[in-house]
C-alpha cells in the first residue's frame, strides 16, 4: 500500500482536488452522468431478460447484462406473477423482473478522517466502485467489484490515484489491503447499530424459518414482532438450508464469501462484504444476511443461508442476540434460538 495517515494539509488538499478530479479517476465513467430517480442494478450473473409484456411468457426482446444500470419508468404489478413477486419494472423496450435486480442509488459523501483504530464499517452508496490494489513494482491494479449496500472495514485515508484521498480497506476473509475512492463509502454511525428491544429477555426472543412458506418471523414471547420474506437455500444437496433448532452463535457486520481469491474477475465466486451476517450453523456457514445481488425473495435462491433484504437483514442483526456493537470484526456467544422447518 502507498502511504497512509495523511496529515491534516494533505487531507485538505486532497479534498479540494477530490471532487474536481472525480471523472478522472479510474472508475466507471457512469458515475460523472446524472442518473434518473429510480436505478436498478443487474446482480444475476446469467444477465436478464427484458420481455415485451410483465410475464415469463411473454416473448424476450433483449438481454441486459449482469451489472448492467438500467433506469425504471415505473413500476407495474403483474397478474401473471409470480405469486411470491409480481412486481416488474417498466424499461427501455419492455418489462424487467424485479427479482433480478437490484435498486441502488448514486450518494457521493464527505471523507472522514476519523477512522477508529480497529477499524470503521462502511457502506457503499454507488452502483458499484472498484478496489484496487498496490505494489510498488506495478502501482495500482483493479481488483474486486463492490456493490451497494455491501459493508467494508475501513483502516486509513490513504492518497489514491490521481492525489485524491482514498480508504483503505482490509478485506475481512485474506486480510489483503485495498484501496476504494473515499467518496463510494459512507461511514456506518454507531447509533445505527444500537440494539433493539433490549428490554426483552434474550430467552423471550425467537426466530422461525418457514422452508415451505419461505418466511422468518421473529418472536417476543408469542407475540410477532417481524414478518419477513426470504429466500431460502436451492432445495438439493448442497445448496438446502438445514433444518432443526439452532442458536446464532457468530455476529459479523461485513463477510468474504467466496473463494478468497484476489481477483479483476467479476465473473468469479467472490462476494465482498456480505452484510449483516447472523451465523448459526457454523459446520457449514449458515446464516442469515442481506443480500445485495438479488431481491427475489419468496423463493429459494441460495446456497443455504437466510438470504434477506438488506434492511431486514440489519434489522436482525440488531434485534438478536449476543448484542454486537461497531467495533466488533466478529461477535460470538449463544445467542438467540432459530428453529427452522
Amino acid at each position: 500500500m502507498p502511504r497512509s495517515s495523511i496529515s491534516r494539509r494533505d487531507f485538505l488538499k486532497l479534498s479540494a482536488l477530490s471532487f474536481g478530479l472525480f471523472s478522472l479517476s479510474p472508475t466507471p465513467n457512469l458515475f460523472s452522468k446524472k442518473i434518473q430517480t429510480k436505478i436498478v442494478l443487474v446482480g444475476r450473473k446469467e444477465g436478464v431478460s427484458v420481455h415485451k409484456l410483465p410475464s415469463d411468457e411473454s416473448i424476450i426482446m433483449y438481454q441486459r447484462n449482469f451489472n448492467d444500470i438500467i433506469n425504471v419508468y415505473y413500476d407495474v404489478i403483474s397478474d401473471d406473477g409470480p405469486a411470491w413477486n409480481p412486481l416488474w419494472y417498466r424499461v427501455w423496450g419492455g418489462y424487467l423482473h424485479s427479482g433480478n435486480v437490484t435498486e441502488v442509488k448514486h450518494l457521493l459523501n464527505p471523507v472522514q478522517t476519523d477512522v477508529k483504530e480497529n477499524g470503521q464499517i462502511a457502506e457503499v452508496t454507488v452502483p458499484y466502485t472498484r478496489s484496487w490494489f498496490f505494489n510498488k513494482s506495478q502501482g495500482w491494479s483493479p481488483k474486486y467489484r463492490l456493490s451497494y449496500g455491501s459493508i467494508h472495514w475501513v483502516m486509513d485515508v490513504i492518497e489514491g490515484p490521481e492525489n485524491k484521498p482514498w480508504y483503505k480497506i482490509k478485506d475481512e476473509l485474506s486480510s489483503v489491503e485495498l484501496g476504494v475512492p473515499a467518496e463510494h463509502l459512507r461511514f456506518i454511525e454507531d447509533i445505527e447499530l444500537s440494539p433493539i428491544s433490549t428490554d426483552v429477555p434474550e430467552g423471550k426472543k425467537r426466530i422461525e424459518v418457514s422452508l415451505a412458506y419461505q418466511t422468518l418471523k421473529a418472536y417476543e414471547g408469542d407475540t410477532v414482532v417481524r414478518d419477513i420474506k426470504i429466500s431460502s437455500g436451492i432445495p438439493v444437496k448442497p445448496t438446502q438450508t438445514p433444518v432443526g433448532s439452532f442458536r446464532i452463535r457468530t455476529k459479523m457486520p461485513s463477510k468474504h464469501m467466496g473463494d478468497g481469491n484476489l481477483t479483476d474477475d467479476i465473473f468469479a465466486y467472490e462476494l465482498m462484504g456480505v452484510p449483516w451476517n447472523c451465523f448459526f450453523q457454523m459446520e457449514d456457514g449458515i446464516a442469515t444476511h442481506g443480500t445485495y445481488w438479488h431481491t427475489n425473495f419468496g423463493m429459494p435462491m441460495s446456497k443455504g443461508c437466510i438470504n434477506l433484504s438488506i434492511d431486514e437483514a440489519k434489522w436482525i442483526y440488531r434485534w438478536t442476540y449476543p448484542i454486537a456493537t461497531s467495533d466488533d470484526w466478529a461477535k460470538h456467544g449463544f445467542g438467540t434460538a432459530i428453529t427452522i422447518t
